[in-house]
C-alpha cells in the first residue's frame, strides 16, 4: 500500500529542479562547446544557442544519445516497491522489450546509451525535497535505496561495454546535480532520446530542459511507462509533442537505420 501511495504521488506531481551549475562545471562546457551561451534572464543553460538550436535537425547515429530513464527493479520487476503500480502500462505497451530492442540498435548504430537510475542514502539525507511531493513519497518508503537490488539496473537493459551513466540523479529531471550536460557535450550529442519511467515525471522533466537547452529532442511513447493509462495518454499524446518529437519504437528505429 505505501509502494502504491509513493508511486501515485509520482505520477501527479510534474516538476523540473532548479540547475546551478559550480564555476567549474561552467568553464568545463564553455570550453568544450563553442556554441554555449549563459542565458541569465530566463534562468537557464542554453547548451545551443537560439541560432544554432538541433531541434528539427535528421537523426544522426554520431550525434545521438539515448537516455534510459530509471530501469531500475524498484519499478520494472516484480518485487520491486513500485512495480505493480507501473506493471499494468508496462504490460500494455510491452516498453522493457521494446526498450531492450531500441539500446541494442543504438548501439549497433553507433549511438550512445546513457543510463540513468536514480539512488538514496539509506536514511535519504541526500534526498533534496523529502517532506514534499514525489520525493516525501521516497523518503517515506525508503526506495531507491543505494546498493540494494531495488535501486539495480533490471537484467533486462543490463550495461554493455561503450554505455555511459549518469552520477548524482536525485530529483525528477535528470540534469541538474548530475553529469549527464557534461555527457552529452563532451560526447557531441546533439539530439537526446529518452525512455523509461515515469512518463509524466522524471522522463518529461528531463524532455522540457533538454528541450530548453536547444537538443534535438526525441521521446519514445511505447518504451516509457506510468502509473496509469490516462497519465500515459495525456503525456504521450499530449505534452510531449510541446517540448519534444514524439516517436514510436519502430519509427526511431526505421530512423536510425537509414
Amino acid at each position: 500500500v505505501k509502494g502504491m501511495m509513493a508511486v501515485a504521488m509520482f505520477a501527479v506531481a510534474l516538476s523540473a529542479m532548479a540547475i546551478h551549475p559550480s564555476p567549474r562545471h561552467f568553464a568545463l562546457r564553455s570550453a568544450m562547446s563553442p556554441s554555449f551561451v549563459r542565458m541569465r534572464g530566463g534562468g537557464t543553460d542554453r547548451v545551443y544557442a537560439a541560432g544554432e538550436a538541433k531541434g528539427g535537425d535528421p537523426i544522426e547515429p554520431s550525434t545521438t544519445a539515448l537516455v534510459m530513464i530509471e530501469y531500475q527493479n524498484e519499478f520494472t520487476t516484480e518485487g520491486g516497491k513500485l512495480h505493480p503500480a507501473v506493471k499494468p502500462i508496462m504490460d500494455a505497451t510491452n516498453m522493457l522489450a521494446k526498450s531492450a530492442e531500441v539500446a541494442d540498435a543504438v548501439r549497433a548504430a553507433g549511438a550512445k546509451v546513457i543510463h540513468s537510475p536514480i539512488t538514496f542514502e539509506e536514511d535519504m539525507r541526500d534526498n533534496p525535497n523529502p517532506r514534499l511531493g514525489i520525493l516525501a513519497g521516497v523518503n517515506n518508503d525508503k526506495l531507491f535505496v543505494k546498493g540494494t537490488w531495488n535501486a539495480a539496473i533490471c537484467d533486462a537493459v543490463q550495461p554493455k561495454a561503450g554505455d555511459l551513466f549518469i552520477e548524482g540523479k536525485k530529483g525528477l529531471d535528470a540534469f541538474p546535480g548530475t553529469n549527464l550536460e557534461d555527457l552529452l557535450v563532451q560526447n557531441g550529442i546533439k539530439t537526446v532520446v529518452l525512455s523509461g519511467f515515469l512518463t509524466n515525471c522524471c522522463v518529461e522533466s528531463t524532455m522540457r530542459t533538454a528541450y530548453e537547452k536547444g537538443f534535438n529532442v526525441v521521446t519514445l511513447t511505447d518504451c516509457t511507462a506510468t502509473t496509469s493509462e490516462e497519465g500515459q495518454k495525456a503525456a504521450t499524446e499530449g505534452t510531449y509533442g510541446m517540448f519534444s518529437r514524439p516517436m514510436t519504437k519502430d519509427e526511431f528505429l526505421a530512423e536510425i537505420s537509414k
